[in-house]
């Protein structure tokens, strides 16, 4: 799973798999935002939507359960 941390200057910090890499922001499509899931095409980044939308709503699944204790 490739997931855009943060911006950081020129470049995104891009977690993939266990590693932490930084790539210049012109590879990234255009509006993406930080906790993106991100599919690499061609030396591209782009959103992954149906991959980000499950990670949201598990993401806030999780913390909704944890709120409610």
């Amino acid at each position: 799973m490739i997931i855009l941390d943060r911006y950081e200057n020129d470049y995104a910090v891009i977690e993939t798999g266990n590693k932490i890499i930084n790539v210049d922001r012109n590879l990234l499509e255009e509006g993406l935002k930080e906790g993106d899931i991100l599919i690499l095409k061609q030396g591209k980044y782009y959103k992954d939507e149906k991959a980000t939308e499950a990670r949201k709503k598990h993401m806030a699944d999780r913390f909704g359960k944890l709120w409610r204790k």
